[in-house]
């Protein structure tokens, strides 16, 4: 495995492999890797040939900085993660080789953004669009890979390798969960053993409303009752929870058999923020 930490450097080798006809899969990371990064490169591995993985903290989608200071890194362990998963490039950045400058451009998505993540973290998916577009011109992989637990964040990527002609094809990639329930993020880590127990309630409630769904009861019904749910445990905070187009991200008054449907919720324990979704139709998740 390879460490590149130069921008140039990394699409050189990028194009000569392609030039050879090496199919790449990319995997774009934040570092802090825990199973569900594992399972991307996984994936990556069995339908490339090569796989290049990037580990950097974008700050311009951070908007809190104290967010951005405390987001867990463990560059080292992340590294021999990637060796023994057989990742073959890992293209390691540093501020200055992924903003030079201050940036200029700003890519918006007036419909996808206007909700849940967008709404509540201003500034947060232009940050998104500019990297993932930096790195996909550093790395023109064939496949680039996301997880599916931030469901926006992927139709809005799908969205920018439309509209900007990337030639790179976007594989979701289900979200891996803990026993409990809960899914896996980098900042479960920053959880005390207190707060991971209460984080739960995230996962329980998105479940909780999706057999209240299954079952006929109404969208008001459902976000009544979850809201409930976390009335009764104050040590927790519900930022959002949302039903909505699994496409769009258009709220639905109702479930309908031919309209995909998906399950959003954010919120906190203690300052940890964390997010989570589901589909409501088991059988396209």
């Amino acid at each position: 495995m390879e460490i590149v930490t130069s921008p140039v450097e990394c699409r050189k080798k990028i194009l000569s492999l392609t030039v050879e006809g090496k199919n790449i899969g990319f995997v774009p990371t934040m570092g802090a890797l825990h199973d569900g990064h594992m399972e991307l490169v996984r994936q990556a591995k069995l339908s490339c040939d090569f796989v290049v993985v990037s580990i950097f903290v974008n700050r311009t989608q951070f908007n809190n900085e104290e967010d951005f200071r405390k987001y867990p890194k463990s560059f080292d362990s992340d590294a021999e993660k990637l060796r023994q998963s057989g990742c073959d490039i890992v293209f390691a950045p540093g501020d200055s080789d992924m903003y030079p400058g201050t940036p200029e451009v700003k890519i918006t998505f007036p419909r996808l953004q206007k909700s849940m993540e967008g709404r509540y973290r201003p500034g947060h998916f232009e940050g998104v669009a500019l990297v993932v577009s930096k790195l996909l011109h550093v790395v023109p992989a064939q496949k680039a890979f996301f997880g599916r637990k931030d469901w926006q964040q992927v139709l809005i990527i799908k969205q920018l390798v439309r509209d900007l002609h990337f030639f790179s094809e976007i594989i979701s990639v289900p979200t891996l969960r803990e026993p409990d329930g809960l899914a896996m993020s980098s900042r479960n880590q920053r959880l005390s053993e207190k707060e991971r127990s209460l984080a739960v309630i995230f996962s329980k409630s998105l479940y909780m409303a999706k057999e209240k769904l299954l079952a006929g009861d109404s969208v008001e019904e459902t976000v009544a009752s979850v809201r409930q749910a976390f009335d009764r445990m104050p040590q927790v905070r519900l930022e959002y929870f949302e039903i909505a187009n699994r496409e769009t991200l258009e709220p639905v008054q109702s479930v309908e058999t031919n309209v995909p449907v998906s399950l959003f919720i954010a919120g906190y324990v203690g300052d940890v923020r964390l997010i989570d979704n589901i589909f409501l139709q088991e059988e396209t998740e």
